[in-house]
Parts: structure tokens; C-alpha cells; sequence
């Protein structure tokens, strides 16, 4: 049963407790990319025989099998992947932006042009289940940054094919090329490349502890989107909020993983009891109820707070990956949150809108990151160059000072390469 707690009547430290998951498995990981950067595509048809079960006689899927998936998909839900493709286009297309320049009048002229990476690098789970969505929120925003090729990996069944959905989403969203491949081998190949796997320049994509890892050690190498923790949901409550509602906003995290935390923050005590309750009726009658059973018991809890403003400082000390604000006004509380990967606003908004059809992104900052990191758009697959263009009468302006600064630091090099061009030959 998920637990009750009181603040200022408990520690602290119970409060703002955070699942930690503990995992051991750099070692296998480091091995696996070592294999995958020596052999290339012998040691990643080797580990998905191995891991996946399948004896594959090509690692690309070839555009019949593209075409076969997407006839086999539900027309209904081809039509929900393309809308919820259109509100992911929409949202993402206002983060584009354009460089800058400034020219002044004796002749300087600095900008900044903005860039995409060649080569993005989409990691998809397979597994257990299909997340289409992850291909629309991870591939889309890498297009509209201009990215010359989006490469997805994913991991086959044991007949060596691909889910149809997954394959449906990543045509709609317009990935150009797609590999049977998942796991750290995945990573491995698109951070050094293979025969067959092209070297990308940035990894996206959530995954298990191995990829999750793999991230990690190959990052230098290639950028990487982020080190994604389990799951979360955080939802602030007031009194008159619906308890049966808030307790399916709470499950719908708690469903994916064991790991993943559930929270409540309200400011009524009978809410925080009737929610309780509420998660105990729902719980049997999910799909995923044993799952959703052990997240709940070992990382839920309701926090019942004095009032709404401190609801709020409690959401912002944990910095959830999403958070709901169940009240009448959420506009009024807004510019009080600080630190969250999404934002769900009012009673109407459940969180599973954004996993799927909404259109701002899903791939967000979890395990309190969201204090220092963004959720995932255009900005992640574009880059930065600075330029700078000086007259030789504006460099003679600014010459000694720029020769005095290099001294006090003591870089006479430095110093000689400004002061040189004005000195007689």
C-alpha cells in the first residue's frame, strides 16, 4: 500500500527519498563495446544471436519489409501515430532557430550559426513491448533540425523482424535508415560504426541498464541525448480534486517499471486517503497490476502538505520528471515551478497525453535533473559556431589591451600574436 506521509511530521529525508537503482554491469558493457569496435558487424550478429535469439542474414530492414509492416498496422491507429506526428511537428518546429549577427561600425562583425548534426542516432526499446511513440518524439525533432540522416537501432524478435508499429511510426516520422539491433552492441555500433552501421554523431533514445550504461562510455565519442533514470510522476492536489482520476495519473508511471515512483503532494488529508484506496481498487484491474503493485508499495507516497505554495516547494525540491497541477487555476501556480521535465496543467490534462498525442516532447529529465537539464527538442541535434571578423584598423584598437590581458595571465604567445601585426618587419 502506497504511504502517507505528514510533512514536518517526518524527516526529511523521507520526503525527498529517491529511487537509486543499483546496477553492476559496466564490465559486460565495456566488453561489449570493445567486441563491437574490433569486429564490427561479426560481433553484432553475434550478440543478437545471443541475446535476441535471431540468426539474421542482414542487419538493415529493406523498404519491402517497411511497406509489409505499415499494411499490417491498424488503419485506425496509422491514423493516431500521423496526428499525433502533426502536434509533434507543430510544437517542435517553433524551437528552430536561426543564428545572429553583429556589425558594428569600424568594421567587426561577430554571429553565431546554427548547425545540424550530420548523423542522428535513434535508440528504440524492444522487448516486452513497442513504443512508437518514442520513434515520433525522438526522430521528428532531429528532421526539423536538418539532420542529413536519422539512423534508427532496434532490437529483433527471435524471427529477426521488426514490431510493425515500430516500423509504421519510424516511416511516418521519416527515419532513413532502420537496423535489427539492440542493446549496448546497439550503442556501440552507432557511436564507432560498422560495416554496415554508420557512425552518427548524437545518441537519443531511452533503454535498458545496459544501453543506459553504454551511453555513458561512449559519450566523447559521440554526444548523447541523456542518462535516463526510471520513470516518474509527481501531482500536486487540492481538495476538491477527483480521487479516482489522480490515482490512474499516479499508475499510469508506476505501470511501466518496478522502479519507477509514483508521488502525491496535496494539501488534504481526506484527499491523500481516498487517492490511497483509490490506487488499491485500479491496481488489479491493470495489465501490468504486478508491476505497477511493487512501484507502488516500494517508491509511492502521498505527501500531505500545510498548503498549495508548499505542495509546490516540495515539487520543486524532488524535480520531477512530470508533474500534474490538479487545480482550478494551474496558470496562477505556473511561474512557481522551477524545476519539472513537463508540466500537466489543470484537472483535464492526465499525463499520458504528452506520452503520446499532445505534441511537446516526452523524452524528459528524470531523477531530479530536471534542475539543471531540458526535455529533449530541436536544440539537441543542432550545434554552435561562433564566428568573428576584425579590420586591421579595429584589431589596432583593441591590440594592447587584448597583449595586456594575455600577460596577466602570463601567455606571452598570446600576447605577441595580437601586438606582431603592428610591429615593423
Amino acid at each position: 500500500m502506497i504511504k502517507i506521509l505528514e510533512y514536518g511530521k517526518v524527516q526529511n529525508g523521507e520526503i525527498f527519498a529517491r529511487v537509486v537503482p543499483q546496477t553492476k554491469v559496466e564490465d559486460i558493457v565495456a566488453d561489449i563495446i570493445k567486441n563491437v569496435r574490433e569486429n564490427g558487424d561479426k560481433a553484432v550478429f553475434e550478440y543478437c544471436k545471443r541475446f535476441d535469439g535471431a540468426e539474421l542474414a542482414s542487419l538493415l530492414v529493406s523498404k519491402e519489409e517497411i511497406d509489409k509492416a505499415v499494411k499490417e498496422v491498424e488503419p485506425r491507429f496509422l491514423e493516431v501515430l500521423k496526428k499525433a506526428a502533426e502536434n509533434i511537428r507543430a510544437f517542435h518546429s517553433k524551437q528552430k532557430r536561426e543564428g545572429f549577427e553583429i556589425k558594428r561600425e569600424n568594421g567587426v562583425v561577430m554571429g553565431q550559426k546554427i548547425t545540424a548534426v550530420d548523423r542522428a542516432g535513434l535508440y528504440v526499446p524492444g522487448g516486452t513491448a513497442a513504443y512508437p511513440s518514442t520513434v515520433l518524439m525522438d526522430s521528428i525533432p532531429a528532421k526539423i533540425a536538418g539532420c542529413e540522416e536519422v539512423v534508427m537501432v532496434t532490437p529483433p524478435n527471435r524471427e529477426g523482424k521488426i514490431n510493425p508499429v515500430i516500423l509504421a511510426a519510424a516511416h511516418i516520422a521519416g527515419v532513413d535508415k532502420i537496423f535489427k539491433v539492440g542493446g549496448a552492441q546497439a550503442i556501440a555500433a552507432l557511436a564507432y560504426g560498422t560495416e554496415s552501421i554508420p557512425k552518427v554523431d548524437k545518441i537519443v533514445g531511452p533503454g535498458n541498464a545496459f544501453v543506459a550504461e553504454a551511453k555513458k562510455q561512449v559519450f566523447g565519442a559521440v554526444s548523447i541525448d541523456m542518462i535516463a533514470g526510471p520513470s516518474e510522476i509527481l501531482v500536486v492536489a487540492d481538495e476538491k480534486s477527483d480521487a479516482r482520476s489522480v490515482a490512474a495519473d499516479l499508475l499510469s508511471q508506476a505501470e511501466h517499471d518496478i522502479m519507477a515512483s509514483a508521488v502525491l503532494v496535496t494539501n488534504s488529508f481526506e484527499l491523500a486517503k481516498a487517492v490511497s484506496i483509490e490506487i488499491e481498487k485500479q491496481i488489479p484491474l491493470l495489465l501490468r497490476a504486478e508491476i505497477a503493485r511493487k512501484s507502488i508499495d516500494n517508491n509511492g507516497k502521498i505527501i500531505v502538505a500545510p498548503d498549495l505554495l508548499k505542495a509546490i516547494e516540495i515539487s520543486n525540491e524532488i524535480a520531477p520528471e512530470h508533474l500534474e497541477l490538479c487545480v482550478d487555476d494551474p496558470f496562477e501556480y505556473l511561474d512557481k515551478i522551477k524545476h519539472a521535465g513537463s508540466v500537466f496543467m489543470g484537472r483535464n490534462c492526465p499525463e499520458a497525453l504528452g506520452d503520446y498525442l499532445a505534441g511537446p516532447n516526452h523524452t524528459l529529465p528524470t531523477s531530479g535533473t530536471a534542475k539543471f537539464s531540458s526535455p529533449l527538442s530541436v536544440d539537441d541535434f543542432v550545434k554552435k559556431t561562433q564566428y568573428t571578423y576584425f579590420t586591421r584598423d579595429a584589431l589596432k584598437e583593441v591590440c594592447e589591451d587584448v597583449a595586456f590581458f594575455a600577460q596577466k595571465e602570463g601567455l606571452t604567445a598570446h600576447a605577441k600574436s595580437a601586438v606582431i601585426r603592428f610591429e615593423e618587419k
